[in-house]
């Protein structure tokens, strides 16, 4: 099963609708542009948030057992992903990409 490579590429968020939808709370999103972090197979990495774990898990699973061509030609790298979390406040974009077996 290969590594794969989750890097924060975007983070927005739309205070409009924070303020007119969203009750205050007090710990949101922390993934900051550029933070990357591995995952081996099926274990989500240490520090990811869950809710974002069960958007991009089921792309991360295909990839590290080798799948490729996610959507028939989708992304231009045929091993990798670009997966969104599902927090319609504070959406975050994600790059998935399988690493090759001699990468770090």
């Amino acid at each position: 099963m290969k590594k794969v490579r989750i890097t924060v590429m975007r983070v927005a968020r739309y205070d409009d609708l924070i303020v007119r939808y969203e009750n205050p709370i007090s710990h949101a999103c922390d993934m900051r542009e550029g933070q990357v972090f591995v995952a081996n197979g099926w274990k989500k990495p240490e520090g990811f948030c869950d809710s974002a774990w069960e958007s991009v898990s089921p792309f991360v699973m295909t990839l590290a057992h080798g799948g490729r061509d996610i959507y028939e030609g989708w992304m231009k790298n045929d091993k990798s992903a670009m997966i969104s979390c599902n927090d319609g406040f504070r959406p975050v974009s994600f790059l998935l990409e399988a690493m090759d077996e001699d990468a770090d």
